[in-house]
């Protein structure tokens, strides 16, 4: 398993970590298997979605902004509690098939390391498996 950092620079930010975990897995040297990511952060996610056009991580960061305000009546007294929430949403894992040694995502998608109680640096977890 290797540990990628990723550092944020917003309080919400969906970042592109593509080419970070298509070098993990390059480095693994398995040409056919899965990969699988994990975030072991309460406040941080992960997801595929198109990365060809950067106002679509902008669109997606602001619609999970209407979705979950920053303020609202939360129990959780820590400030962040929306960034909980969002966390819950999008998930802490995804699974990506290797192929011939790449990752196998659509033409358009790429991964998102997606940042809601930031800007930190954290942690996201690659492990590749081969078939």
């Amino acid at each position: 398993m290797q540990t990628l950092t990723v550092k944020t620079d917003r309080r919400t930010q969906l970042l592109d970590v593509t080419a970070q975990v298509q070098k993990a897995v390059l480095a693994t040297r398995i040409a056919r298997g899965t990969c699988y990511l994990y975030v072991p952060h309460t406040t941080a996610a992960i997801t595929i979605n198109e990365c060809a056009d950067p106002d679509v991580a902008r669109d997606i960061e602001g619609a999970l902004d209407r979705l979950v305000p920053a303020t609202g009546p939360y129990r959780h007294s820590e400030g962040n509690s929306d960034s909980h929430v969002k966390s819950v949403l999008v998930g802490a894992s995804q699974i990506v098939f290797v192929v011939d040694g790449k990752l196998a995502l659509g033409r358009w998608q790429g991964i998102f390391f997606c940042e809601f109680d930031g800007p930190r640096e954290r942690k996201l977890l690659v492990k590749v498996v081969s078939e």
